[in-house]
């Protein structure tokens, strides 16, 4: 399930580019999640585990990638850290709510992310409400972003 902390989260990572430029691990990039959300989210191919084919920058290393696409990966395979997902763009949205499908995800908010339309899952922390789509998202995180 996802867990969200809107606002000021003093434990979070705040700067997910740096931290995940100085901790990714290899491994992660080959992995097929890993494959897709960089193909979904970059529209870029890895090659192998140093290697992403950019349509803009050509051959690149992981470092590279956007900072939507490092905080998908850390929130996937770093579970010691909470990470503050306003680096992220609505398109990673959808890629936060499938990676809190099959485990505990906790992030951080600063603005209010577009869900979508549909029906998801998601704890305010702030409050210990679920709520299960937007409307009931914007009226429980509204007074915290």
């Amino acid at each position: 399930m996802l867990n969200v902390y809107f606002g000021d989260m003093p434990d979070a990572i705040y700067n997910t580019n740096i931290y995940f430029n100085n901790t990714y691990k290899d491994s992660w990039i080959t992995k097929p999640l890993s494959r897709e959300i960089i193909q979904a989210v970059d529209h870029s191919e890895v090659i192998d585990e140093k290697t992403i084919a950019s349509p803009v920058f050509g051959n690149m290393s992981p470092k590279k990638l956007s900072g939507g696409v490092k905080t998908l990966l850390l929130i996937a395979y770093d579970k010691t850290k909470v990470f503050n997902a306003s680096t992220c763009g609505d398109n990673c949205a959808e890629w936060i709510l499938r990676i809190a499908d099959d485990k505990k995800v906790i992030i951080n908010l600063r603005h209010l992310m577009d869900f979508g339309k549909g029906e998801f899952k998601i704890r305010v922390l702030n409050t210990g409400k679920i709520v299960k789509n937007m409307g009931d998202l914007v009226a429980e995180a509204g007074e915290f972003v």
